[in-house]
Order: C-alpha cells, then structure tokens, then sequence
C-alpha cells in the first residue's frame, strides 16, 4: 500500500521497525541529554581547577555544541527512519554515527584533560552508537527486502 505522499506502508500484519532499536534510540537519547550536561559541569570543574589553557577549553565546549547538535538529529532521523520505515531517514542516522563516533572518541581520548568519570561516560556512548549502527544495518535490510516483495 502506498500513500498519496509517496510513504510505503509494510502489507497488513507486517511490522518491519525495529523494537529493540526504538529502545536504544530512547535510551540513548536519556543518556545524552545526561552526558551532556554532566559534562558542562565536567569543563565547569577542570576550567577552575586545573591549569586548562583558555583556548583549548573553549574549542571542547564549542565542539560539545557541535556534538549535541549531531546527536540530535542522527537520534530524530534514526526514530523517524524506523517508525515510519524510512530507508533514507535512517540512511541519515546511519551516516551521522560516523561523526557521533568520532566525537566520543575525541573526548575520550584527544581533549587535554580526561577525567575516568568522562572515559566510562564516553565509553557508554561509543556502546551505544555500535550497538545501534549494527541493528540500523539490520532494519535497513528488512526495509530493503520489503521493497523486493
């Protein structure tokens, strides 16, 4: 079945999204609202008590923007790409898991000063962004092979 708007509706009874990927959205999604704002009070810390050069604390926060504003959308992509089984949507969410990556590895290896507390929190996120790029692989292929029925 098609709509007039050009969605593709999976036959009767036939459910493609994927449950368990919906659940590591959600929770990702908690997780990094928390991450970010433990943190803010993280470079808050090292900022006043560590001899952290201006410059470089500057560059960490100006990417932990960057890094929410990515996060936010590979998540809004990726729940929309599976609820409404939109390959290009989750297509999006897929490409974007690259730079969230790449991003929690920075922090957890690159920044100047790496608390433990940030490398089991960005260690988590780095989880998180494998366990869901394998089952976004997995739901793009459902997609797919609805498309060949």
């Amino acid at each position: 079945t098609q709509f007039p708007w050009g969605l593709k509706m999976a036959a009767p009874g036939k459910r493609l999204s994927s449950t368990p990927l919906e659940i590591l959205f959600f929770l990702n999604g908690w997780y990094y609202a928390t991450y970010f704002l433990l943190e803010l009070f993280i470079f808050l810390y090292k900022g006043l008590l560590l001899p952290y050069p201006t410059a470089n604390l500057v560059l960490d926060v100006v990417m932990l923007l960057l890094y929410l504003g990515i996060e936010v959308i590979r998540l809004f992509f990726g729940t929309k790409g599976n609820l409404c089984q939109q390959k290009m949507s989750l297509g999006i969410s897929m490409a974007l898991t690259f730079p969230s990556a790449m991003m929690a590895s920075y922090y957890l290896l690159l920044q100047t000063y790496v608390l433990r507390l940030e490398a089991i929190m960005n260690g988590i996120l780095l989880f998180f962004c494998g366990s869901e790029l394998l089952l976004e692989v997995l739901t793009l292929a459902a997609f797919s092979s609805m498309d060949r029925i």
